[in-house]
């Protein structure tokens, strides 16, 4: 008996089309390619060619910091606020004697925290304005952050006041999670790997500036100084932990040196500052060392380029350095 002709089938998706695929395990790969390879066609469109990246509390964000009415996040980058009870106490609830010992606390926490907003603030303005004055043929030094509210916030929006570009690099989590309106629009990444959002923090990173914060701050923190410790990174990165008085209450340092766990020399890794002034002058001190060594060799290697950073995007890779292959339709 003769078979039944099949019927007629559609068109096979194409592999790069193919959703089933690319969000399998086997397509694992090339999700992570593609979390290198578009930022970094991002990166040199824009003429980025380093950062300076600071890390500190999501949790906090200043509604109105003059009045200290602050909002606690339910968790680290999410859009919800915590439950009523676990919000420090408003002026007027303190007036009015409704405010517990638990909110008392979280109040005086909270006021700390808009201190930190402010100082994290005028910190990237004062950055961004010195990089921006600097010849070059690229971004230098852009103010990048993990993209969310808080002092993430606080960075962008220094920089965003300062006119200049700045990055967020911010990371897909179960629980919603909105960019902060100052990042440039650009320069807004989402990433769905935690390590490839910690390559690109670190590996285009000349500085970071580490503000009060929890688990995520500590994290990014010692992998940075873990990095440099083991001289992984190929460059000098300043790193600078501002509020002395916080993170000393925290961590003490000084014990894993006196217990053989770290060298004494690895102490010298990091410094210390409480004000945006103070934090601004060792950032400047150590770019610059790291701009004369860039000019030097620049100097060497590299025919004279005309100063400043064009407007227009740069070229892709296929422009700028490929042979003529022809496109695809």
């Amino acid at each position: 008996m003769p078979r039944k002709s099949p019927d007629p089938l559609y068109p096979a998706p194409l592999a790069y089309e193919n959703r089933e695929f690319l969000e399998s395990p086997d397509g694992r790969v090339f999700r992570m390619l593609a979390e290198y390879q578009e930022p970094m066609t991002r990166f040199r469109r824009e003429r980025i060619q380093d950062t300076v990246v600071f890390f500190g509390s999501a949790r906090f964000r200043a509604l109105d910091v003059a009045s200290h009415e602050l909002e606690l996040l339910e968790n680290t980058g999410s859009a919800r606020p915590a439950p009523a009870e676990e919000q420090p106490a408003r002026p007027d609830e303190v007036e009015r004697g409704e405010a517990s010992a638990q909110k008392l606390r979280l109040a005086e926490a909270a006021v700390e925290m808009s201190r930190y907003y402010e100082d994290a603030r005028t910190l990237a303005g004062m950055l961004s304005r010195w990089s921006m004055s600097l010849p070059g043929r690229r971004h230098r030094y852009v103010i990048t952050s993990g993209g969310g509210p808080g002092i993430m916030e606080a960075a962008n929006r220094g920089a965003y006041e300062a006119g200049a570009k700045t990055i967020g690099l911010n990371i897909k989590l179960p629980f919603e999670q909105m960019p902060n309106p100052y990042i440039t629009p650009d320069l807004n990444f989402e990433f769905h790997y935690f390590f490839m959002r910690k390559f690109w923090f670190a590996y285009l990173a000349k500085a970071l500036v580490v503000f009060p914060g929890g688990f995520g701050t500590l994290d990014e923190m010692f992998e940075l100084l873990t990095l440099a410790q083991t001289q992984k990174l190929a460059k000098k990165i300043t790193v600078l932990i501002y509020g002395s008085s916080y993170w000393k209450s925290v961590i003490d340092l000084d014990i894993l040196a006196d217990k053989g766990a770290i060298s004494r020399k690895d102490l010298e890794l990091f410094q210390f500052a409480d004000t945006p002034q103070q934090a601004f002058d060792l950032l400047k001190a150590g770019l610059t060392e790291d701009l004369q060594l860039q000019a030097a060799w620049e100097k060497e290697h590299l025919p004279p380029q005309a100063e400043g950073v064009p407007a227009a995007p740069a070229p892709d890779a296929q422009t700028l350095l490929g042979p003529d292959i022809a496109k695809t339709r």
